[in-house]
């Protein structure tokens, strides 16, 4: 399953970007990011189909790690081919979007910022790839 960011914003160079590479080198699964100016622009048509939608969203469901792989791996399982997770700009995402997604997810009640949550989500999405592979970089309790 191609796990997909698309997000809002230019990450250029930076510690975030570092972070983000970081962690996208490790994931054994297909990866893609995508960049959107801040206003405007499209979000690309689905690589591959069957595909879930996932925005990163205030008022979205924050999960353990467990749960976040549990999910993906459902999915995986169920045929999705792609897995999107959106980002939006500084405003956020608006109703439609929010009703049309298939999962709202957040990283707790703190605001973070934009170019740290592709990070953070890289860094999940490669832990929840370890914890369905096996492997012992994920410790729980």
């Amino acid at each position: 399953m191609l796990l997909h960011i698309i997000a809002r914003g230019k990450i250029a160079r930076s510690p975030e970007a570092e972070l983000l590479d970081r962690y996208a080198k490790r994931i054994t699964w297909p990866f893609k990011h995508s960049e959107l100016p801040d206003i405007g622009g499209k979000v690309p048509p689905p690589v591959q189909t069957p595909v879930r939608e996932v925005l990163l969203d205030e008022r979205g469901k924050a999960m353990s790690s467990e749960e976040f792989a549990a999910l993906l791996g459902r999915w995986r399982d169920e045929g999705v081919r792609e897995c999107r997770f959106l980002i939006g700009a500084a405003d956020g995402h608006g109703d439609e979007a929010r009703s049309r997604a298939d999962h709202l997810l957040c990283f707790g009640k703190m605001t973070w910022p934009h170019l740290m949550a592709r990070a953070m989500l890289a860094e999940q999405l490669w832990r929840a790839t370890a914890i369905l592979a096996g492997h012992p970089y994920h410790r729980s309790g």
